[in-house]
């Protein structure tokens, strides 16, 4: 199927089920990204700072841009005008960063706090008891260009769908908690983002409302460098 009738299938499908589609176009050229605009999409995820600066300055200015990928401090600078969420956020000097980008800006930047749930040693993300101490910190009641909107997770590279399974639904009730906690009044507060491409029916049934999908729509054709095509 063509990358459009993938997005619109899946834009159906995750549609029915509440959950926004995020279309992961890490590594992908500007026309694969342009069949997928053309289909309606305008939410798309990148993990590089350098790609996702060159792909904003090609395509359609109504994308909406998130950052998915690890973020480095020194990196926050180049997104900033124009990133419409930060996903990957693990630690409170990421955040200062990312205020002070913004107020330069004078943009308030979305950002989810990403939270470590796998059972694997390369994740980054934040533990549940380092969120809590973050959220309750004097340092990030100062923050007042930034807006955390949810929490982001990633879940083992496993067979294993019963792992999957409980790793999500662990996020998932974290996030109900973190809201009731942290966030009761505030309506903006509202997207946990979980699940791929090889989980994301688990991740929808766990309570997931935004998966993060790229070879569904793109196809796994491996791309030496998207600049490239």
């Amino acid at each position: 199927m063509s990358i459009a009738d993938n997005i619109i299938n899946l834009k159906k499908e995750t549609g029915t089920l509440k959950a926004t589609l995020l279309a992961v176009s890490k590594t992908k050229p500007t026309e694969d990204i342009l069949q997928a605009y053309n289909a309606g999409q305008r939410l798309f995820g990148e993990n590089q700072v350098q790609e996702l600066v060159e792909k904003y300055e090609q395509l359609p200015k109504d994308i909406e841009w998130h950052l998915i990928g690890h973020l480095q401090t020194n990196k926050v600078k180049y997104i900033a005008p124009f990133v419409s969420m930060i996903q990957s956020v693990d630690s409170m000097k990421l955040l200062q960063e990312i205020n002070k980008h913004a107020l330069k800006h004078n943009r308030i930047i979305d950002c989810l706090l990403q939270i470590y749930i796998a059972d694997e040693e390369t994740k980054f993300g934040l533990g549940f008891d380092e969120a809590i101490e973050l959220l309750r910190s004097d340092e990030f009641a100062q923050l007042k260009n930034i807006r955390i909107c949810g929490l982001m997770g990633i879940a083992t590279n496993t067979d294993n769908e019963k792992q999957i399974g409980d790793e999500y639904y662990e996020l998932d009730t974290f996030y109900k908690g973190i809201k009731q906690s942290f966030f009761r009044k505030e309506k903006s507060f509202n997207v946990l983002s979980m699940g791929m491409s090889s989980d994301y029916k688990i991740a929808i049934e766990k309570g997931s409302n935004m998966v993060r999908l790229g070879s569904n729509i793109f196809g796994t054709r491996v791309v030496k460098h998207w600049k490239n095509n």
